[in-house]
């Protein structure tokens, strides 16, 4: 993968950086920030999200950003550098895929809003018909929901860990729901233990 500050930080950006006094901070910083594939510790990120946001471009430069979401997990690592989802049946506009006929560089946000941490991606991507992907990739993006009428393919050209300031707090409806089961029976279990107590006081 290419260095991330290399990739995005070019000329305009910098000369910003040095105006504000933290162009050499970056520029030490991400030296030791470049990695040649995914670690383990992404890829374990990556596959428990349950939604990323998705910038294109028009070919007149004009971003696009979409919002992908599915069952935890639906964003799959093929391997270190590439990543693969399933691409479901929508509002029939088809502006990403347009543009990444015209222009296959991608940029993807993965957040974690719970535990405030969020995963930069740049690469270039491909969406295919599901028909046109091989029988290995079908089934790593195909679930219990609905057939998978495209497949999204990113390969990773460089990614960065951004920092967790001004993230708000979002808890996860499924995280939700385990925690209030867990404590709404901790809740029965104390009051069949009172009622038990109660019942042998008035014996």
């Amino acid at each position: 993968m290419e260095n991330y500050a290399d990739l995005m930080f070019h000329e305009a950006v910098a000369d910003l950086q040095k105006t504000d006094g933290s162009y050499d901070k970056f520029q030490v910083g991400y030296k030791h920030r470049t990695q040649d594939s995914l670690s383990a510790d992404d890829i374990a990120f990556i596959q428990s999200r349950e939604s990323a946001y998705i910038a294109t471009t028009t070919p007149d430069g004009w971003p696009y950003v979409q919002h992908r979401g599915g069952a935890r997990g639906f964003f799959k690592v093929v391997n270190a550098n590439q990543l693969v989802c399933g691409d479901y049946r929508g509002n029939r506009q088809f502006i990403s895929m347009g543009n990444l006929e015209t222009n296959t560089r991608i940029s993807m946000f993965f957040m974690d809003y719970m535990n405030k941490a969020r995963l930069k991606i740049q690469g270039h991507a491909t969406l295919q018909s599901a028909a046109d992907a091989s029988p290995e990739i079908l089934a790593l993006v195909q679930d219990e929901g609905p057939a998978a009428e495209r497949v999204l393919t990113v390969d990773v050209v460089a990614m960065d860990w951004n920092c967790p300031k001004y993230i708000p707090d979002f808890y996860p409806a499924d995280m939700v729901r385990h925690v209030v089961a867990r404590e709404m029976d901790k809740l029965r279990q104390e009051n069949a233990a009172l009622r038990e107590a109660l019942q042998n006081q008035t014996k």
